[in-house]
């Protein structure tokens, strides 16, 4: 009798109006809505133990291939036919709306806390997603090392939303294709259907994941596997679907629970020990799905009474999964634009921007989305609410490209224009195409100096040696002297293989790189190495001191002295960035400042980790120039009248220029001859 009420409903749904077919209401998927939201928002705002939140987003398109099958499934059953365009204006006006707002809201209070350069960088990502298209921004935008990354993109969440959009897009025609005008016979030909298109996409998104990271993660061919697994989920556990009663055993009734449980554990697993560090969606994106197609299939059995369901109908997740829409589109804004505001990302403020974006969440869903879902002039007009909608859409996007931040940008004060060249600062070593970054495994030496010079040094590295190149340079420009360079971006002086976040792949272009550079360098027999790595790549204490031990063993015994430069500091927060919000930050927001304390605890780890390992060859010593860079411990991005960082962690050119002197008397070089620690004989 529970079992035939369950097949009534999920079978005949209900007609609320002209053209509009729905599901039954499941509480319990308004609770997986919440735990979706709330490990998305948890992960953005930085909490340690929920590092694969993100994990969220495929909890979310699982979730929609259930439903919106089920939904486009009753309504062909129902009238042998599905009304594309009514289903079209159904899903813009219930996202459209609350997304034309956060667009209009977000710009209008970036263009008070941000700095011109950045509001001009935000704003085609706002134009593309005002059109649904933030995945291809994101997965297309040119990726350059020295760029500012995609996490501090005020729209960057946006990306899901067009994934979302772009399968409501296609779903339909391709459900109908499959299945015609007849559900009992179509229902199989569907099911067939789905079934290749969860492989297929499923094998791709895999293989992908590794040589097209960006693809597999952002575009929706390669996510629609997810979307299949709901939709799976529909035709194989709806009674509706299959024209029969679930009838259960007592035994299968309790494993069934058992899967439930087991669902949201996997999701809970995948959210606490996923991170930055591996290729994903891949095949890591199976735990999270698997997860959520284990609690959805419960709540078919167990719609609410028992289980996982249960306690996914509780009231206080019902309400956060009721305005998790909304609290997706502002949490994400305003806890970049609140650090913008504070020129903090301590933990309290976070709390504080969690909890204001909660709000306006709920604002948001009382004001815009329950306001606009049930107003049926939406469906009186078909046509001409589409038609609408993609105006509406198409000024939003032309207004974010040619209103947000360009006039600002392109009107800008000397002094704004001061820090836009200093972040462009770079050593000259980039533009002569000396380094390659994960491009290719090329070993290319830029030399400088006459090459039948006596003495030769090398500068080695990723970046933060590179960033050295206009002192070094200027140390060696004397006679008798020759230099030579050989840099990767993000490629350290460790011999270790990692996986990197910024390609979403292990980078073994840098592991091939770094061999040949070695055994060229070792050849050359220089008097002198500086080597240097930032210390941002993750290693353990172990990997440290015997991935930097393997590189001396074949440097040390080639050279004459080998100079490990210790690394620079780094600052939170984009140093030109900072200086630019003084210039023309408002008076109520009170001066921010762009200094901060050397945080001594970390660095003076990773010093005693390469001095464990530089110890065991009486010819490797640290350098370290930090003293220069934040003198008394306090690092500020301009000191004396210059700008020290052209982002957050790089020295300007100019500035590291500057420290000649100093490097020079670090490596004991005379100022006035050739003579030095370096000149020393073999």
């Amino acid at each position: 009798m529970y079992h035939d009420e369950i097949m009534y409903k999920f079978a005949k749904g209900a007609r609320m109006g002209a053209g509009r077919y729905r599901m039954a209401f499941r509480p319990d998927l308004e609770g997986l809505r919440a735990v979706a939201i709330l490990a998305v928002v948890a992960v953005h705002a930085g909490v340690p133990w929920l590092r694969g939140g993100y994990v969220g987003v495929d909890v979310f398109f699982v979730l929609s291939g259930f439903l919106i099958t089920g939904l486009l499934v009753n309504e062909v059953g129902e009238t042998g036919r599905l009304r594309f365009v009514e289903f079209y204006v159904r899903r813009l006006r219930r996202l459209l709306p609350a997304l034309v707002v956060l667009l209009l809201v977000v710009s209008a209070a970036a263009s008070l806390l941000l700095s011109p350069a950045e509001q001009f960088q935000q704003s085609s990502a706002a134009a593309m997603a005002a059109l649904w298209l933030g995945n291809f921004h994101f997965a297309f935008a040119r990726l350059g090392y020295f760029s500012q990354g995609q996490e501090t993109n005020l729209f960057l969440h946006t990306w899901s939303l067009g994934v979302e959009e772009q399968f409501y897009l296609i779903w339909p025609a391709l459900l109908v294709w499959v299945m015609g005008r007849d559900t009992s016979s179509g229902l199989g030909r569907l099911r067939a259907a789905m079934s290749v298109v969860f492989v297929a996409s499923l094998v791709g998104c895999i293989v992908l994941s590794y040589d097209a990271p960006r693809l597999a993660f952002y575009m929706m061919p390669l996510r629609a596997w997810q979307f299949a697994a709901g939709a799976l989920v529909w035709i194989f556990f709806n009674p509706g679907a299959v024209g029969t009663t679930l009838q259960l055993s007592d035994r299968w009734q309790s494993l069934t629970r058992a899967v439930g449980w087991l669902g949201l554990a996997c999701i809970a697993l995948a959210a606490a020990t996923f991170g930055p560090q591996m290729a994903y969606p891949g095949i890591y994106a199976l735990l999270p799905t698997i997860g959520a197609v284990a609690v959805i299939a419960a709540g078919c059995v167990f719609p609410e009474s028992a289980g996982v369901s249960r306690m996914l109908s509780l009231r206080p997740l019902q309400g956060i999964g009721r305005v998790s829409y909304s609290w997706y589109l502002w949490h994400w804004p305003v806890l970049l634009l609140g650090r913008a505001a504070t020129g903090s990302d301590a933990p309290a403020w976070r709390v504080v921007w969690v909890i204001l974006s909660f709000m306006l969440a709920v604002l948001s869903y009382r004001l815009i989305e329950s306001t606009t879902r049930h107003r049926q002039w939406w469906l009186s007009q078909p046509r001409a609410s589409l038609y609408g909608s993609l105006a509406l859409m198409l000024l939003v996007c032309a207004v974010s490209l040619n209103g947000f931040g360009s006039p600002l940008y392109k009107k800008q004060p000397a002094a704004v224009a001061r820090y836009q060249m200093a972040r462009s600062d770079a050593p000259v070593i980039y533009g002569m195409g000396c380094d390659d970054w994960f491009h290719s495994d090329r070993v290319r030496i830029c030399p400088f100096g006459p090459a039948d010079a006596p003495h030769t040094a090398v500068l080695i590295g990723d970046s933060h040696a590179g960033q050295w190149f206009p002192a070094v340079s200027e140390v060696f420009a004397r006679p008798g002297w020759r230099l030579l360079v050989l840099t990767k971006s993000a490629c350290p002086m460790v011999d270790e293989s990692f996986f990197y976040p910024r390609i979403g792949r292990e980078y073994t272009e840098c592991s091939t790189w770094r061999r040949h550079a070695m055994e060229r360098v070792a050849e050359l027999k220089p008097d002198m190495i500086l080597m240097g790595s930032a210390d941002s790549y993750g290693f353990t204490q172990r990997q440290w001191i015997e991935g930097t031990g393997k590189v001396l063993k074949v440097l040390a015994p080639a050279a004459g002295h080998v100079y490990i430069l210790r690394n620079t500091p780094s600052l939170p927060f984009d140093g030109p960035n900072c200086l630019e919000q003084q210039v023309g930050r408002p008076t109520w927001l009170g001066s921010g400042g762009c200094t901060v304390s050397l945080d001594k605890s970390s660095a003076d780890l990773e010093l005693d980790w390469l001095s464990r390992a530089a110890s065991r060859y009486p010819n490797v010593r640290m350098l370290d120039m930090n003293a220069s860079i934040c003198p008394k411990g306090i690092c500020s991005a301009e000191l004396g009248g210059q700008v020290v960082f052209r982002d957050a962690q790089h020295l300007t050119a100019r500035f590291a220029a500057s420290l000649e002197p100093a490097l020079a008397s670090k490596l004991g070089i005379d100022a006035a001859s050739s003579t030095g620690a370096g000149s020393a004989s073999r």
